[in-house]
């Protein structure tokens, strides 16, 4: 399979971040994934990447030509797409992706996560939607998301397709539809 990991393009101020990224990159050497992302070079995106390459793994990057330069587009990778604008990014990423998972970031980060999460509310896929919630730092994604159930905005079902986990091995079960 491969996981379509969102993050950041900085490495966030906990180390814990950047320890994560480095975990995930193993578990998907691991497990014998491929790696989907955003083709940058910097931050928890490149680190992610890197372990995953250095441990004999297939890395696909997707990055927008005028990203090259800023987010330093990643020349080891087995294929880098270069595309025209961030919304061929999102969905050629989409594409490629068979679950997706958002560590750390920013507003990309959220951007992409919800839009996944979006098209799989509306049924246009049942590929797992996952937030690698390091040091809580989703827990206020996830409060928000039971307040949008609490108001009747979003199902109790589809918030349980919603998935938070702790550590990449968490990913194991929700890949194969065991938890």
């Amino acid at each position: 399979m491969n996981i379509t990991v969102y993050c950041g393009s900085g490495k966030g101020s906990d180390p814990a971040f950047e320890e994560a990224a480095v975990k995930l990159g193993r578990w998907i050497v691991r497990s014998g994934h491929g790696m989907v992302y955003g083709g940058g070079n910097v931050g928890l995106m490149g680190i992610a990447a890197d372990v995953v390459l250095a441990g004999g793994g297939e890395v696909t990057g997707v990055i927008p030509e005028f990203l090259i330069e800023h987010e330093k587009g990643h020349e080891g990778l087995h294929t880098l797409e270069v595309v025209k604008t961030m919304s061929q990014r999102k969905n050629r990423m989409m594409e490629l992706g068979d679950a997706f998972l958002a560590m750390p970031g920013g507003t990309g980060t959220l951007e992409e996560i919800a839009e996944v999460i979006s098209l799989s509310r509306l049924r246009l896929h049942e590929k797992p939607c996952v937030f690698y919630n390091v040091r809580e730092f989703y827990q206020p994604m996830k409060d928000m998301l039971q307040a949008m159930v609490d108001a009747d905005f979003l199902s109790a079902e589809m918030l349980g397709r919603i998935r938070f986990i702790e550590e990449p091995e968490e990913l194991s079960g929700i890949l194969t539809g065991n938890r």
